[in-house]
Parts: C-alpha cells; structure tokens; sequence
C-alpha cells in the first residue's frame, strides 16, 4: 500500500486533519501516521465514539493520537480544537483543511442557509485553522498547510453553488498563504482530488442507482469512466501519499501550487 512507502519520515511532527472521522480525511491522516506523524483527527461525532479509532492509528503505527470533536464553521471551536492540539502535542506542524460540507440545487432556489453553513465550514473553517496554527508553524521554521480543494475548483458544475464556490477559494486562499510564508519554512498547496471513490459518493451512486433500477456496479463503473481516463476512481491513498511527499524534503520549494490529482480528468 501506498501509505507503507515512506515510514518514519515524518516522526516527531504532529498533524491535524479537519473532517477525518472517515472517508478522505481518515485516508490522508492514515498516510501521514503511516510515515511517524502523530495524528489530531477532527469530527462531529463524540469523543467516546472516535477515540477508539485514534487509538488504534496509534497502535497501529507507533505514534500518539488524539480525536477531537469540532464544528469548523464555529470559530470558538476551532480555537478549542487548536488550544487541545497544542495541549497535547506542543503545536501543530502539518494542517489539512478537509472539512467539507456540499448541497445540491439550483442557484434560484438555493437555500441561504446552506450557502452560509457551507461558506463557515469549507472556507472560514481553513481561515481559522491556519491562522490558529501558523504561530507554531513559523516559530518552529517548518509548517505544511494544505487546502483540499476539488477538480470543482477548476471547473464549474450545475447545481453546486456551494461546494464551486469555496473550493475554488480554497485556492486563492492557498496562494496568498504561501505568499505570506514564503520565507519562514512553512509551505502551503492545493490538492484537487477527482472523482474519489469516498462512501459518499459511492451512497450517492447507489441512491442513484435505486431511483433509476440500474445495477449499482454499471453506474459505478460508468460514473467513473466518465470522469477519469483511467477508468477508475481516483485512490484516497494516491491523496495520502501525496500529501507525505509535499512534507518531505522535495516539498520545501514546492508551495502556492495546485495538484490535481484527477486520473486525467483535467486533462480530457
């Protein structure tokens, strides 16, 4: 596995990992507990219910973890999530702003509420987590930020309003930090996954599937097909492994950038 490649490389670093309870976010935070980083893994469910899983992360790779629950779109929690982090480890040297939320509807009839929770969560959520860890970041003269934006960051779509939006700000967001940082050691990147196959979407696919009577595999496959030339969903380890790498020494010269990480689909 991908997440096996690169053990050890970032022992003594502590990473924190917004919406990582499962799906994507688990996959990154994995990775990086895969190559020594201890782990803040970040959610909504209890710290009874999650904990369990931090434990084994670190049982599993030899490294401390911790889950803390938070609302990223409420900047008092976010400043609870940090100050628990900074208990715990010291301070944060890498930051994946993964929390997401996304709502599906025309513009004409779109919710304001759902815009505004989506504005709090996937773009003021990443403000405040990295302006809370950047002190640690530049003090220490080594920090890894990274913005999980989306090939929807690149590209419009119908009836996602929300999700285009802050995805494609995530960006913009990304390169006026590493602007900021350039000199201090501290990096900052976009990472633009394709078309994950996250239970999420795989539940949207079978919904799909079960409105239509198609067979589930069929769309699954064709979903894919149509947004990959590879033919596959995009691996959530393939994410992770990036991630590792950008932490690594290649990734000190490597910031402001976007990575898409598509299977093609840009490219088609």
């Amino acid at each position: 596995m991908a997440r096996l490649e690169m053990t050890g490389t970032l022992r003594g670093k502590t990473a924190l990992v917004t919406g990582s309870e499962g799906g994507l976010g688990l996959a990154m935070a994995e990775n990086l507990a895969a190559a020594g980083a201890n782990l803040v893994l970040n959610g909504l469910a209890c710290v009874e219910e999650k904990q369990p899983l931090a434990q084994k992360l670190a049982e599993d790779y030899g490294i401390s973890a911790i889950y803390v629950p938070a609302d990223v779109g409420q900047r008092a929690e976010v400043e609870r999530m940090v100050d628990t982090a900074k208990e715990h480890f010291g301070g944060i040297d890498i930051l994946v702003n993964n929390a997401v939320v996304r709502h599906f509807g025309p513009l004409e009839a779109f919710d304001p509420d759902h815009w505004d929770r989506s504005i709090s969560v996937n773009l003021t959520g990443a403000f405040n987590a990295s302006r809370l860890c950047l002190p640690w970041m530049t003090a220490s003269k080594w920090g890894r930020i990274f913005n999980i934006s989306s090939y929807y960051g690149w590209r419009g779509a119908e009836n996602r309003i929300d999700y285009v939006t802050t995805k494609t700000a995530l960006i913009g967001m990304a390169r006026a930090i590493a602007i900021e940082t350039a000199k201090s050691g501290v990096t900052c990147n976009a990472i633009c996954p394709g078309s994950v196959g996250t239970k999420a979407i795989l539940d949207r696919i079978r919904g799909m599937a079960e409105q239509s009577g198609e067979d589930f595999d069929d769309l699954a496959r064709r979903y894919a097909e149509e947004r990959s030339p590879t033919g596959r969903f995009v691996s959530e380890d393939s994410i992770g492994a990036a991630l590792v790498f950008l932490c690594g020494p290649a990734g000190a010269d490597i910031t402001g950038t976007v990575f898409p990480i598509d299977g093609g689909w840009l490219a088609a």
